[in-house]
């Protein structure tokens, strides 16, 4: 398996919807595993307000079917609630991998 290609999504909770961001990421675990392109997904708090999602995958073709796929379409029906700005989205080569 050769992992070369990822994605980085930066989130900023609206004040007050924290906990709602965080279980919103923790339901996302299982739209990601049923992607057969994405090889490995994560959420993560960087601060009481910033969160994050990381991903990555074997081609590019995993990563567009990810994009085009569920996780950004149910993040689009609750981003005016739950962020308090657009998400942060970068495309990302990966260097290395243990």
């Amino acid at each position: 398996m050769s992992i070369d290609r990822g994605l980085l999504a930066l989130l900023e909770a609206k004040p007050g919807k924290e906990a709602e961001l965080a279980a919103f990421l923790e339901q996302g675990r299982e739209l990601a595993a049923a992607e057969e392109g994405t090889v490995t997904w994560y959420a993560f708090r960087l601060s009481e307000t910033t969160f994050g999602i990381f991903d990555t995958f074997e081609n590019e073709e995993g990563r567009q079917a990810h994009l085009d796929g569920q996780i950004p379409v149910a993040l689009g029906k609750v981003a005016s609630e739950l962020l308090a700005s657009d998400p942060d989205i970068r495309m990302t080569d990966v260097l290395a991998v243990k």
